[in-house]
């Protein structure tokens, strides 16, 4: 098994609606679940050009979740069961 890093993106108050949808969720995949992760608060970006905060938005990247999956595509069908917000981007956890 492989592993990917899931990254919720879009900030919004979560209702009690969203936030059982969320746990529903994550009892569906509990299988697949390598790290539950944790939300995101408001974040800074530093580059050599300096130091920005980043809006706590609909943009904004608000959280992770590593899971186990035999391919991008299986990860990605599990991706698109997550009652998102915004969007879910994965990417390929490689061994180092």
């Amino acid at each position: 098994m492989k592993k990917f890093v899931f990254l919720s993106v879009g900030y919004q108050t979560p209702s009690k609606e969203m936030g059982d949808a969320w746990m529903k969720w994550f009892a569906s995949i509990r299988n697949h679940i390598v790290d539950s992760g944790s939300p995101f608060g408001p974040g800074m970006e530093i580059t050599s050009a300096g130091v920005r905060q980043l809006p706590h938005d609909k943009g904004a990247i608000a959280g992770y979740t590593i899971i186990k999956a035999e391919n991008m595509e299986e990860a990605v069908k599990l991706a698109k069961t997550c009652p998102i917000i915004t969007g879910m981007r994965v990417y390929e956890a490689m061994s180092m």
